[in-house]
């Protein structure tokens, strides 16, 4: 449908807490999830949060077979996800960066759960229930956060590992989230 411009920190939609979808498998629906797809692909994104679009719902999408912008990390199931619930399976954490569409040009080292099981639905009012791990556990953590307002760098423990991309890696193609 069309590539939106993404909210940047600072914006005060991006601090609030999204409403739930009370509807599936409308034309409403369908139409933000194609934006969020067109914009997400746009931008070789992982994932995309409707908050950042500027629609305060909870939606969240992510995944990609190969991103160039993550050259390590392992396949991710293409998943619209909606009224998302975490919840973790140990108390076990994991340090890597992060970075955001909403946050351009920096990033930041963010502790996730290692282990999590996700539930919710997709576009058509289908349940979805999921145990993942990795680098799937972290999107679906930073993208579930837009939901509640929270920006990774709220979730950084130690500033010294927060900046400008190409300060941190100078001459690598590192790009945002």
């Amino acid at each position: 449908m069309a590539i939106k411009p993404v909210l940047k920190m600072g914006e005060p939609l991006l601090l609030q807490t999204a409403k739930p979808i009370e509807q599936f498998d409308t034309a409403e629906l369908h139409a933000l999830i194609r934006d969020m797809e067109d914009t997400m692909e746009s931008l070789n994104g992982a994932g995309l949060a409707a908050p950042q679009i500027g629609v305060s719902l909870q939606v969240v999408i992510f995944g990609f077979d190969h991103n160039p912008r993550y050259p390590r990390a392992e396949e991710v199931p293409f998943t619209v996800l909606i009224n998302p619930k975490l919840m973790p399976l140990s108390d076990g954490k994991e340090d890597d960066w992060e970075g955001c569409l909403s946050v351009p040009g920096m990033r930041g080292v963010v502790p996730r759960y290692k282990q999590l099981r996700y539930q919710g639905f997709d576009q058509y009012g289908k349940t979805i229930d999921r145990t993942v791990s990795g680098f799937h556990a972290r999107v679906v953590q930073h993208e579930c956060d837009h939901l509640q307002g929270i920006l990774y760098p709220m979730r950084i423990q130690d500033f010294r590992q927060f900046g400008f991309t190409d300060v941190l890696f100078p001459g690598q193609a590192v790009m945002d989230d």
